[in-house]
C-alpha cells in the first residue's frame, strides 16, 4: 500500500495553537483546552497513585484508604469534561467516521459541510449539557452539598459540577470554533 493512499487523521498536519497575532480567538481558546487537558491528564496520574496506593493499603497492611471509590467516581466524569474540549480542538474527538470518510472522498465539500454541522451539533449539545448543569451546580453550592460518608470522608460536590459545567461551555466554544474557522477535511487538509 503506498503511502498516498494513507489517509490523514482529520486533524490539519501541523496543526497547533495559533499565534495570537494570526487568530486571537484560537490562540485563547487552544491556550485554554491545552490547560484544562494537562490538568486531566495529571489528575489522572493522581488517580492512578491513589488507587495504587489503595490497593498496597488493602492487600498488605490491612488499611485501605478511606474514600478512594467516591474519589474515583466523581474523578473519571470530571476528567472527561476536562479533556473533551481539547480533543476537540484538535479535532481528534471519538466517532465512527467511515461512512463520513466515504462520503467526504465522493466530495470534500459536502464532506465539509457534514464536519462543520457535526461541530455545530457538538456545540449544541455542550451548550444543553452546561445549561441543565448550573442549576444543580449552584444548588450544591448553597446548600453545601458533599459525597461520602459523613464524619468519615466527604467532599464537597460544586468543584465537581463546576468542572462539567466549565468544560461544557469550553467544549461548546471550541465545538463552534472548530465549525467556523477550523474545518479540516478528512484528508487532512484545511479548507
Amino acid at each position: 500500500m503506498s503511502e498516498s493512499n494513507i489517509q490523514e487523521p482529520q486533524q490539519a498536519e501541523g496543526e497547533i495553537i495559533p499565534s495570537f497575532t494570526d487568530a486571537p480567538i484560537g490562540f485563547v481558546l487552544g491556550t485554554v483546552t491545552a490547560v484544562l487537558s494537562s490538568v486531566g491528564t495529571l489528575w489522572i496520574g493522581f488517580l492512578m497513585a491513589l488507587i495504587v496506593a489503595d490497593v498496597l493499603g488493602r492487600n498488605f497492611f490491612n488499611a485501605p484508604i478511606t474514600g478512594v471509590a467516591e474519589i474515583a467516581g466523581h474523578s473519571v466524569v470530571a476528567i472527561v469534561f476536562l479533556q473533551t474540549a481539547a480533543a476537540i480542538m484538535q479535532g481528534r474527538l471519538t466517532r465512527a467516521d467511515f461512512l463520513f470518510r466515504r462520503i467526504a472522498d465522493l466530495s470534500p465539500r459536502f464532506g465539509a459541510v457534514l464536519e462543520g454541522l457535526f461541530c455545530l451539533t457538538g456545540a449544541l449539545v455542550f451548550g444543553l449539557v452546561a445549561w441543565a448543569s448550573w442549576d444543580k451546580m449552584v444548588a450544591a453550592f448553597v446548600r453545601s452539598e458533599f459525597f461520602g460518608v459523613q464524619g468519615v470522608f466527604t467532599v464537597p460536590t460544586w468543584p465537581f459540577r463546576a468542572i462539567i459545567v466549565g468544560g461544557s461551555i469550553v467544549a461548546a466554544l471550541a465545538a463552534l470554533y472548530r465549525a467556523v474557522y477550523r474545518n479540516p477535511l478528512p484528508t487532512g487538509q484545511v479548507q
